[in-house]
């Protein structure tokens, strides 16, 4: 049955007939770059370029002019992101269209005749973006870059399709904290395990977090997450656990991050848990939204101040 779905997810994705009403795509259409950019989400790419930058000053540099380094910092905007939710979108069209949410800044709602200029730019935008980087970066961080990449692809393409996998598909979203680590192994660094633990765990729970209001929508189109799996309440208490945790790695690093990880994320899936309705989950969700800039901002501050003060040298 589920073979049967995808099988005929991606027959209508590549079909160009479009409805009546809807302007028929050329053979070799192109997305516009605005276009790309609303379905890459500019509002997240604090997870991706976010992250990377975090990672740089915890190799004890400010800045860099490593060539490596400043191209993966390139990649890690439209590119990447493009990667991340155009696939994501293309394969999520049923459950989009049933999601209120989607169709502005939370995410692009797809017209038929997009999903094959959409696919091509991801792949346009990527593969060669890999390729380059692949030839400045030293290995180790080539193919942690790779296993970020696969990990997103393999979260929305069938057929394994990560999303729909529950408890894998909150697991895989470690590919988010991977960055952390590209620039100590581009650098020459050492690695920092203990937020780079921290980061995995969070990107654990808050992706339970923000599945919590998708339950219905993605019910209807008979996906099964972690959260359709243990509803509102248990998904709350799920994501509170990842939370703890991740707010405990952060402790040997920065013990005010951790708490600014604690309140923040910590007090949003508390207030779900005790109200553990879906609604209750989206009115949150601008605050899920903001906790990397909120958690980010602690952390960059602190480091900043360390480093421009010639007490901060690293892991």
């Amino acid at each position: 049955m589920r073979a049967a779905r995808y099988a005929d997810r991606v027959a209508r994705m590549t079909d160009h007939a479009a409805p009546t009403d809807t302007p028929t795509a050329a053979p070799n259409a192109r997305l516009p770059l605005g276009r790309a950019l609303v379905v890459s989400r500019p509002a997240l790419w604090v997870n991706t370029v976010g992250t990377l930058v975090t990672g740089v000053w915890l190799t004890g540099r400010l800045f860099t002019l490593d060539a490596g380094v400043l191209a993966l910092l390139a990649y890690l905007t439209l590119p990447f992101n493009l990667l991340i939710y155009g696939l994501n979108d293309l394969w999520d069209q049923e459950e989009d269209a049933r999601s209120s949410r989607k169709g502005g800044w939370q995410g692009a709602r797809l017209q038929a005749q997009e999903a094959a200029p959409l696919l091509r730019a991801t792949l346009w935008w990527n593969l060669p973006a890999l390729a380059a980087l692949s030839v400045l970066l030293p290995a180790p961080a080539t193919l942690l870059l790779l296993a970020s990449a696969l990990l997103f692809a393999a979260y929305s393409l069938p057929p394994l399709r990560l999303k729909a996998r529950p408890f894998l598909d909150g697991l895989s979203n470690v590919a988010y904290a991977l960055p952390l680590a590209l620039p100590a192994l581009a650098l020459g660094s050492p690695v920092p395990w203990w937020p780079l633990l921290a980061l995995m765990s969070y990107s654990v729970g808050k992706h339970a977090f923000d599945a919590a209001q998708d339950i219905p929508a993605d019910r209807a189109a008979g996906t099964r997450t972690v959260a359709t799996t243990l509803g509102a309440r248990g998904t709350a208490a799920y994501a509170l656990t990842w939370f703890f945790l991740a707010s405990a790695l952060l402790l040997p690093a920065s013990k005010l991050t951790a708490l600014a990880l604690l309140l923040t994320c910590g007090s949003m899936a508390l207030r779900l848990l005790l109200h553990p309705t879906p609604e209750q989950a989206a009115r949150l969700y601008p605050l899920s939204i903001v906790t990397p800039w909120i958690v980010g901002a602690v952390a960059g501050v602190q480091l900043v101040y360390l480093l421009a003060r010639g007490q901060w040298t690293g892991f």
